[in-house]
């Protein structure tokens, strides 16, 4: 005895697909951006330095005065001569006076001529002229103060949104085959 026989075929379903992808396309624009920098401010305050030389000693030393103290030292000298004159002649006077009665007058006046009129020694001897020391400098110095206050950037930013362009992807189908099942019955 023979048994029917059952075949059985399957398809499965056959599909073309047109696939076009998606396309993105971002952007990122740099920030706009301004920046100043202030320029910081500077104060400088100078005081002078002074310098003071005094030569007036040393122009002296040299022979080199005023017409005021030249004047002044030459009434003194003259003062002094006078009275150096009137000592020295009332000294003569007391020698005369005294050896008045002695028989001694004329060897009295020569005495004192000798005195007032030999050779008289010139005291000799190095000087240095202007004398050392005689120049006088006094240097007060100057002062400088120096003062900066800086000033702080100046920064603007515009940051930009990116740029953002977006275009989807489709997908397209056919059919080309069915899914099916046959079934045969072989006897």
């Amino acid at each position: 005895m023979k048994f029917p026989q059952i075949q059985i075929r399957t398809y499965d379903i056959m599909i073309d697909l047109q696939i076009h992808d998606p396309v993105q396309k971002i952007r990122q624009p740099r920030a706009t951006q301004h920046i100043e920098q202030p320029a910081a401010i500077l104060e400088i305050n100078t005081t002078p330095g002074k310098l003071k030389i005094d030569s007036s000693q040393a122009r002296r030393d040299i022979g080199m005065i005023g017409p005021i103290e030249s004047s002044k030292n030459y009434a003194e000298k003259g003062r002094q001569k006078v009275l150096e004159g009137m000592a020295r002649r009332a000294k003569e006077g007391r020698q005369m006076m005294e050896n008045a009665g002695k028989d001694l007058g004329r060897q009295t006046i020569q005495n004192i001529a000798k005195q007032n009129h030999g050779p008289k020694r010139v005291p000799f001897n190095i000087k240095f002229v202007p004398s050392v020391g005689s120049v006088e400098i006094e240097y007060i110095p100057g002062k400088t103060d120096i003062n900066i206050t800086p000033q702080k950037p100046k920064i603007d930013v515009q940051v930009n949104k990116p740029i953002h362009e977006y275009t989807p992807g489709k997908v397209t189908g056919e059919v080309l085959q069915y899914p099916r099942v046959e079934i045969d019955v072989i006897l």
